[in-house]
């Protein structure tokens, strides 16, 4: 089963760094999570030559673009050209250019439409969705290149996994098959706490892929069932769609037990994982080129440094996203991690344009989750800055608290506003909804976005 998944990425498998004083962990592909730095680069650099070309003679968006640049594919032999030479791309590109010619996939798509196998989209969560159109033989791109991530934490042939029932994004069935896992499905939206843990408990579950919502849902049978047995047979839970408040990550890990993995998005090319070491976001550089450059210029920054991911899908060949402009602001290693992988890794400090300016001074979302999850009755962290269009001069908040845990609304509503004024040195109004009811602001099953306009 495991030969399914195989990235096939193009990099030679018979070097590898020396490997020690690194942390033994068993790896799906030992070879290619930790090929020498000189072989990744030299596999990018034909990958991303190719591919300008590709896109070239198939996307209409990308000649439009590249050509009002005045650049065409022979001016980009090599990374630094790329680098120098190709515009990067935007989400507005990609809807100005739908707007333009009334075409559903931006001008992306460089393959015949009956070729597609599926169409998924984006989340939706800093803007409108974007399809995702895909080609796959075994199992959805997406799912797949989380296969040694999961492999890396312990999933192995035969374990069964949690599956909630619907679609995020893609489809992970014939995944999960293709590793030799079990799905077994339930429901894990509002109300289905006890429906989750009957499906891990009655299964001996291994694994669950959980968002917020079904976080909270488990949180509230605390006082009825034992989560640290309920939950034994877990070896982890994955976490994504948003970061989780330190908060609730002490009570997930110490209080029942739980190791808890959390993935991020590589710019919208695929996903990155934390590793065993917790030492930064994986990127799996056989299937992106990532860069890192200043949000003002545009120029790369040091290694190290915080700036823009931009990200380049150098595995897609149906619709790759190319100097991908992702908003997200990120520090970026290269350095091997703590189990000796050589692919780079990241951390996430933000968005960019996440700072809201109020009375003057710029506050930023986790300023205000510190002070938020500090009281107990809102220890989940859920919270939404709204934004005005003109001058604010006051910070306007929704804030979700747990009734079970709540004696006075009132007496809650006034510590917390109380507490965020003097934090932030900003006027404060604060709108109290359950966790139930603030969540229907969600942008999807798994996105709750921080900062709303209104």
């Amino acid at each position: 089963m495991e030969d399914q998944l195989t990235t096939h990425s193009g990099l030679d498998p018979d070097t590898r760094p020396a490997e020690s004083a690194v942390e033994e962990y068993e790896l799906l592909e030992p070879d290619l999570e930790r090929a020498p730095r000189d072989e990744i680069r030299a596999h990018q650099e034909k990958a991303v030559v190719e591919l300008v070309h590709y896109a070239w003679e198939r996307s209409p968006l990308y000649r439009s673009l590249w050509g009002a640049a005045g650049v065409t594919p022979d001016d980009v032999t090599n990374l630094a050209e790329f680098s120098e030479r190709i515009p990067t791309l935007t989400k507005a590109d990609i809807g100005a250019f739908r707007e333009k010619t009334g075409d559903v996939y931006g001008g992306l798509l460089c393959v015949d439409p009956s070729e597609l196998v599926s169409v998924t989209s984006t989340s939706g969560t800093t803007s409108a969705p974007e399809l995702l159109p895909e080609i796959w033989t075994d199992a959805p791109p997406l799912p797949a290149i989380s296969a040694r991530d999961l492999y890396v934490h312990g999933l192995r042939p035969g374990d069964r996994v949690v599956v909630a029932v619907g679609t995020f994004r893609n489809y992970f069935d014939e995944f999960y098959q293709a590793m030799g896992l079990i799905p077994v499905f339930a429901d894990s939206w509002l109300g289905q706490g006890e429906g989750i843990l009957r499906a891990i408990k009655e299964n001996r579950a291994a694994y669950m892929q959980v968002h917020l919502p079904a976080i909270m849902e488990l949180e509230k049978l605390e006082a009825k069932y034992d989560l640290r047995e309920a939950l034994s047979s877990i070896k982890f839970l994955s976490f994504a769609g948003q970061p989780m408040g330190a908060a609730l990550k002490r009570k997930v890990t110490e209080d029942w037990g739980v190791k808890v993995v959390t993935y991020t998005s590589a710019g919208d090319t695929g996903t990155a994982w934390e590793g065993p070491g917790f030492d930064g976001f994986q990127l799996w550089e056989d299937t992106v080129y990532p860069e890192v450059v200043d949000v003002g210029s545009g120029k790369p920054v040091p290694e190290g440094a915080i700036g823009e991911l931009v990200a380049t899908d150098i595995d897609n060949r149906a619709a790759p996203y190319i100097r991908f402009r992702s908003g997200d602001l990120v520090r970026m290693s290269t350095e091997p991690s703590s189990i000796g992988r050589t692919h780079a890794r990241m951390w996430v400090s933000g968005r960019a344009g996440d700072e809201t300016i109020v009375d003057g001074k710029a506050i930023v979302v986790g300023d205000v989750w510190q002070i938020v999850e500090r009281q107990p009755e809102l220890s989940d962290g859920m919270f939404q800055i709204l934004r005005s269009r003109g001058p604010m001069n006051r910070l306007r908040l929704r804030v979700g608290y747990a009734p079970e845990r709540t004696a006075d609304i009132g007496e809650l509503e006034q510590r917390v506003t109380g507490e965020l004024e003097a934090g932030l040195g900003v006027g404060v109004e604060v709108a109290m909804l359950t966790l139930e009811d603030i969540l229907q602001y969600s942008s999807s099953a798994a996105k709750f976005p921080r900062t709303v306009k209104v």
